[in-house]
């Protein structure tokens, strides 16, 4: 299980109608914290994929996406659920940071 890409197209019904939390990675391809932080998404993906669901949406893609969201500085992570934005979390971290970040969500 990795996190999936998701686009303008399938962002409302994979994450804002989804029943679990969804954490929303907003990244770029000439980012390299976001391609630092990737492979730890996908374990974080895989490990607690019964609790919540990891997408990625490129902002050179959706720009429209990443302004709605206010995503000034990336990697961005936002937390959803039930369709609003619970949490923010900025810049890339190590896996036990950003598993205590998203703890309320995985535990």
């Amino acid at each position: 299980m990795t996190a999936r890409a998701v686009t303008e197209a399938t962002f409302e019904q994979e994450v804002l109608k989804n029943d679990k939390p969804v954490v929303v990675d907003f990244w770029a391809e000439w980012c390299g914290p976001c391609r630092a932080v990737s492979p730890i998404l996908d374990q974080i993906a895989t490990e607690h994929s019964d609790r919540l669901d990891i997408v990625k949406l490129n902002v050179d893609d959706y720009p429209q996406l990443a302004m709605k969201y206010q995503i000034t500085a990336i990697p961005a992570f936002k937390v959803f659920q039930a369709g609003e934005v619970v949490k923010t979390v900025i810049g890339a971290k190590p896996k036990p940071a950003l598993e205590a970040d998203l703890a309320a969500y995985i535990s």
